[in-house]
């Protein structure tokens, strides 16, 4: 997969993590992953459509989501719920609008769908194209996250 795909995603997330939950946000090695089975305990998945189609997605840990939403919310928050969820939503739209943008100055054009959200142990991630899935781990002091990939070849 072109780098110039992933990059955009990685800039995206460090920013809006960092500017939303000041949080800071460290970026690891990206990896192809080879299973649909989530690094975390709640992920927003979102389609997109353009010049490729694809899908990104958000996994969170429950601590690092839990710490990154108090930071955003201003408020202790103790566990998964509703409002956890439309976080997550809302994050994986914001880091997805971000990396458009950038993407969009370089030619690539996407549309996105709106963000769905899948929470517990172990849940799958089907990302529905036939593409590699490149997966990059994020840490921070509340916790890891990763965030994957995945376009059509």
């Amino acid at each position: 997969m072109d780098v110039k795909l992933i990059n955009p995603f990685i800039n995206a997330t460090l920013s809006v993590l960092e500017t939303m939950a000041f949080i800071t946000v460290t970026a690891g090695k990206p990896y192809v992953k080879k299973d649909n089975v989530a690094v975390g305990d709640v992920t927003g998945v979102l389609g997109l459509t353009g010049v490729a189609n694809g899908t990104i997605s958000v996994s969170f840990e429950e601590k690092c989501i839990l710490t990154i939403v108090s930071n955003m919310f201003g408020e202790i928050m103790e566990r998964l719920d509703d409002d956890i969820s439309d976080a997550v939503g809302e994050l994986t739209n914001m880091i997805s609008g971000q990396a458009r943008r950038e993407l969009e100055q370089i030619g690539k054009v996407f549309k996105a769908a709106i963000p769905s959200v899948v929470t517990g142990k172990n849940h799958s991630i089907r990302h529905y194209s036939e593409g590699p899935k490149i997966a990059i781990p994020f840490s921070t002091e509340g916790g890891e996250f990763t965030i994957e990939v995945c376009f059509e070849r």
